[in-house]
Protein backbone atom coordinates (compact mmCIF):
# COMPACT_ATOMS: atom_id res chain seq x y z
CA UNK A 1 0.00 0.00 0.00
CA UNK A 2 1.29 3.16 -0.96
CA UNK A 3 2.01 6.31 1.61
CA UNK A 4 0.05 9.29 0.84
CA UNK A 5 2.05 12.36 0.71
CA UNK A 6 1.89 15.11 3.36
CA UNK A 7 2.29 18.06 0.47
CA UNK A 8 -1.09 19.85 0.27
CA UNK A 9 -1.85 19.24 -3.47
CA UNK A 10 -4.78 20.64 -5.20
CA UNK A 11 -6.36 16.81 -6.26
CA UNK A 12 -9.15 18.37 -8.70
CA UNK A 13 -6.18 19.80 -10.89
CA UNK A 14 -6.46 18.04 -14.19
CA UNK A 15 -2.46 18.10 -15.27
CA UNK A 16 -2.03 16.74 -11.22
CA UNK A 17 -4.24 13.73 -12.12
CA UNK A 18 -2.95 13.17 -15.55
CA UNK A 19 0.44 13.00 -14.16
CA UNK A 20 -0.13 10.51 -11.40
CA UNK A 21 -2.16 8.23 -14.05
CA UNK A 22 1.03 8.07 -16.11
CA UNK A 23 3.27 7.98 -12.87
CA UNK A 24 1.35 4.66 -11.68
CA UNK A 25 0.93 3.28 -15.07
CA UNK A 26 4.46 3.82 -16.38
CA UNK A 27 6.04 3.29 -13.26
CA UNK A 28 9.11 5.83 -14.01
CA UNK A 29 9.36 9.09 -12.26
CA UNK A 30 8.18 11.67 -14.07
CA UNK A 31 11.11 14.39 -15.21
CA UNK A 32 10.54 18.16 -13.30
CA UNK A 33 11.66 20.68 -15.48
CA UNK A 34 14.52 22.85 -14.76
CA UNK A 35 14.31 25.90 -12.91
CA UNK A 36 14.89 29.04 -14.47
CA UNK A 37 17.08 30.65 -12.24
CA UNK A 38 19.37 27.27 -12.57
CA UNK A 39 19.61 27.81 -15.90
CA UNK A 40 20.59 31.77 -15.89
CA UNK A 41 23.83 30.53 -13.51
CA UNK A 42 27.11 30.04 -14.55
CA UNK A 43 28.42 26.88 -12.77
CA UNK A 44 32.02 27.83 -12.35
CA UNK A 45 30.44 30.83 -10.38
CA UNK A 46 28.15 28.75 -8.22
CA UNK A 47 31.16 26.55 -7.86
CA UNK A 48 33.14 29.80 -6.10
CA UNK A 49 30.53 31.20 -4.00
CA UNK A 50 30.19 27.54 -2.20
CA UNK A 51 33.85 27.57 -1.61
CA UNK A 52 33.92 31.27 -0.14
CA UNK A 53 30.99 30.30 2.03
CA UNK A 54 32.09 27.11 2.93
CA UNK A 55 35.28 28.87 5.00
CA UNK A 56 33.41 32.40 5.29
CA UNK A 57 32.59 32.07 8.95
CA UNK A 58 35.43 29.99 10.36
CA UNK A 59 38.02 32.89 8.39
CA UNK A 60 35.52 35.74 9.79
CA UNK A 61 36.03 34.60 13.30
CA UNK A 62 39.52 34.11 13.46
CA UNK A 63 40.30 37.47 11.95
CA UNK A 64 37.80 39.13 14.56
CA UNK A 65 39.50 40.68 17.64
CA UNK A 66 38.21 39.14 20.80
CA UNK A 67 36.81 42.67 21.31
CA UNK A 68 34.91 42.64 18.34
CA UNK A 69 33.35 39.46 19.04
CA UNK A 70 31.88 40.89 22.40
CA UNK A 71 30.01 43.79 20.56
CA UNK A 72 28.80 41.14 18.16
CA UNK A 73 27.35 39.21 21.15
CA UNK A 74 26.03 41.30 23.18
CA UNK A 75 24.23 43.03 20.51
CA UNK A 76 22.81 39.77 19.05
CA UNK A 77 22.03 39.03 23.00
CA UNK A 78 20.37 42.47 23.13
CA UNK A 79 18.40 41.86 19.83
CA UNK A 80 16.94 38.50 20.96
CA UNK A 81 15.46 40.33 24.43
CA UNK A 82 13.91 42.78 22.67
CA UNK A 83 11.04 40.63 21.76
Amino acid sequence: MQKRSSKKIDKKDINFIAANIVKQTTNEPIPKPPKKEDQDKNPAAVALGRLGGLKGGKARSESLTPERRKEIAKKAAETRWKK
